[in-house]
């Protein structure tokens, strides 16, 4: 792995994890088209940088999370950030362990590009339906434990390259009536406990990496942690703003397009 390429997988990395257009689908028709060799460990470390953008920036909510739980139970202090942490880890646990078995069990099978250019596209198809038709009614400090618990049960069909974490959880909380911005940060926050979980568990695969990697191999991996970090908050931002005006129609449009496209090429391989 060169240190342009994984540079051009951190700017990649930044920009689909956060939008609903699927990075795992982007990180792994990226090197099939080009045929570039990948350590596996890279697409979770990619994931860190995002992980990393995603707690700086709300990094003051965050605090607030946590001290909230924390007064929630100790202090049984009924706060909207102690109630909104315990529903985070609630929805966490049941999406996060689905997701995790199918993705063990699923991964070699999924990972097709003819079958992630159909996940891009039907997704992207439903992105558009229900947002268009849903009501704007829930903001994120008035969401309740259903809506949030069955947006984080949602996320276990993220194990399917193409259909996107953000996105199945953010069209599912606009199917429950949930504002887009509210559900975009909702989502954002929701992802960071997994992609943690993840991190950890691959810890033992980015060691064995670096114990065998050159000087260039070890800079090209932090590069694209660093790229996948800075991309990461800015489409935070600009997201987040998007959102208070704009739809998902433009994000349902590009899926549609990319998927189209990786068909042809199928056919053209």
């Amino acid at each position: 792995m060169s240190i342009i390429q994984s540079i051009i997988l951190g700017i990649v990395q930044g920009l689909t994890e956060l939008l609903p257009i699927s990075s795992s689908a982007h990180l792994f028709l990226i090197p099939w088209i080009f045929n570039w060799e990948i350590p596996e460990s890279f697409d979770v470390a990619l994931h860190f940088g995002t992980l990393l953008a995603i707690g700086i920036f709300f990094f003051k909510d965050w605090i607030e999370l946590i001290v909230g739980g924390y007064n929630f139970v100790i202090k049984k202090e009924k706060t909207i950030q102690g109630k909104m942490f315990w529903y985070i880890v609630i929805a966490t646990l049941p999406g996060g362990i689905i997701g995790f078995i199918l993705d063990k069990y699923a991964e070699e099978l999924l990972t097709k590009p003819m079958i992630i250019a159909i996940a891009l596209i039907i997704m992207g198809i439903i992105l558009y339906l229900i947002d268009k038709n849903a009501k704007k009614e829930t903001d994120y400090k008035d969401m309740t434990f259903k809506q949030t618990f069955i947006i984080g049960l949602s996320q276990s069909l993220a194990f399917i390259p193409g259909v996107s974490r953000s996105g199945i959880t953010m069209t599912t909380g606009r199917a429950l009536g949930v504002k887009r911005e509210a559900v975009a940060k909702y989502s954002f926050m929701l992802s960071a406990p997994i992609v943690l979980a993840a991190t950890v568990f691959k810890l033992k695969d980015f060691i064995e990496y670096f114990l065998v990697a050159d000087m260039v191999g070890i800079i090209a991996f932090a590069m694209g942690v660093i790229m996948s970090f800075i991309v990461g908050m800015i489409v935070i931002k600009f997201l987040l703003d998007y959102l208070k005006k704009g739809s998902f129609k433009v994000f349902a449009i590009y899926r549609i397009i990319i998927g189209i496209i990786v068909i042809g090429i199928c056919f053209i391989k």
